[in-house]
């Protein structure tokens, strides 16, 4: 397959809910396309460790993420719990690179999902791993991190959070 297309901040897609998948077998170009785009990505900004189908105009429930040296390729995942204790913390978005969001998430999380065989997975997340599923599992739901925003001064410029970090 091939890299493909990430859609961008404006696309109405972006705020649809995604449809299960029939089989996770069905699933299996987009997962290596979701692969390939991830990769693509990352070679041309720099930074990247999920993406959800929705992004690549496939408004499925399938994301794909490579974190901590392992892959995980999440078919039909749901949510089992969230963790009361949350943590703040500066989130970007393959949809739009430039701009960074202050948000808050829950520092733990547990989700359920199909691997490429049907078999169903759990997956018990902490800290960035827990920041990263609920960010992609957002957008399996129509919610994209400028949602999230804590305030109206939660957005900013990449390259101006850049600045402040080196100048400190």
């Amino acid at each position: 397959m091939a890299a493909r297309r990430i859609i961008q901040l404006g696309d109405p897609l972006l705020r649809e809910v995604s449809r299960p998948v029939a089989t996770p077998a069905a699933a299996a170009a987009t997962l290596t396309d979701l692969r390939d785009t991830l990769h693509e990505f990352q070679r041309t900004h720099g930074f990247g460790r999920g993406i959800a189908a929705v992004q690549i105009g496939i408004p499925e429930r399938v994301i794909y993420i490579e974190i901590h040296g392992q892959s995980y390729p999440l078919v039909n995942p749901e949510w089992i719990s969230l963790s009361d204790e949350k943590f703040q913390l500066w989130d970007d978005c393959f949809s739009f690179p430039n701009l960074m969001v202050w948000l808050e998430r829950s520092r733990q999380c547990v989700l359920r999902y199909q691997n490429e065989d049907g078999s169903w997975r759990t997956i018990l997340a902490e800290d960035d791993f827990a920041e990263l599923l609920q960010h992609e599992m957002d957008h399996l739901d129509g919610v994209l991190a400028v949602d999230r925003a804590m305030d109206r001064n939660s957005l900013a410029m990449r390259d101006e959070i850049l600045r402040r970090k080196q100048s400190t």
